[in-house]
C-alpha cells in the first residue's frame, strides 16, 4: 500500500482516483501527476514500486502542490485573516453563518445547528 503525504491510498483503485485521496488533489491534478511520473492511469495503486510511489513524492513536493496540512493551515490563516480585517466574509465566518450568500430564513440548517424552538413565557403561579 502506497503512503503519500500521510495518507495511505487505497490500493484497489486506479492511481488517478486513489491520488485524490489526498486533500488538495483533484481530478485535473492527479492526471498530471501521474502523466508527468510516466506511470499509466489504469494501474492499481497496490501495483505500484516503490520507486513510482518516491517519483509521485517528489513531483508532489517540488511542483508546489499543496497538499494534507499546509493547505489546512493556509485555509484556516486566511479564515482567521478575514475574521481579523472585519469584513462582510469574516463577519459571517465568526457568527458561524453561511459566507455565499445563501438564505438562511428556511435553510443553513448544517451551519446554524439544530432549531431553537420559540421558549414561551410560562404564566406565574396564582398567589394564594
Amino acid at each position: 500500500m502506497a503512503r503519500i503525504a500521510g495518507v495511505d491510498l487505497p490500493g484497489r483503485k486506479h492511481i488517478h482516483i486513489a491520488l485524490r485521496y489526498l486533500f488538495g488533489i483533484g481530478p485535473k491534478n492527479s492526471v498530471a501527476i501521474c502523466l508527468k511520473a510516466g506511470i499509466p492511469l489504469d494501474k492499481k495503486a497496490q501495483d505500484l514500486t516503490e520507486a513510482e510511489a518516491r517519483k509521485i513524492r517528489e513531483i508532489i513536493d517540488t511542483d508546489d502542490y499543496k497538499v494534507e496540512g499546509d493547505l489546512k493551515r493556509e485555509i484556516q490563516l486566511n479564515v482567521k485573516r478575514l475574521m481579523d480585517l472585519g469584513c462582510y466574509r469574516g463577519l459571517r465566518h465568526r457568527r458561524n453563518l453561511p459566507v455565499h450568500g445563501q438564505r438562511t430564513h428556511t435553510n443553513a440548517r448544517t451551519r446554524k445547528g439544530p432549531r431553537k424552538g420559540i421558549q414561551l413565557a410560562r404564566p406565574a403561579p396564582p398567589k394564594k
